[in-house]
């Protein structure tokens, strides 16, 4: 079935990226956009989950969290207050 794209905006978009992709026609070209769009959107991780993932390094790296902690005191030692 051959493509016919009604919103000549799209079509000037599928034709330029059949030349640079050297698809043999626009079907080609939109199926090979398509195909890696939906790669794209797939691969990608939401924001949320790659905040997550920093913290947990941090916190790995950090070592235990020690509840007794003071952090004023902590800060006045290194000002030598």
């Amino acid at each position: 079935m051959p493509l016919y794209i009604r919103d000549d905006d799209v079509d000037t978009l599928a034709r330029k990226i059949q030349q640079l992709t050297k698809a043999p026609n626009k079907t080609e070209a939109v199926r090979r956009a398509l195909q890696n769009e939906l790669a794209r959107a797939q691969a990608a991780i939401p924001l949320k989950e790659r905040v997550k993932d920093l913290q947990d390094k941090v916190r790995n790296r950090m070592g235990p969290n020690n509840a007794d902690f003071d952090m004023k005191k902590f800060i006045d030692d290194m000002w030598e207050i």
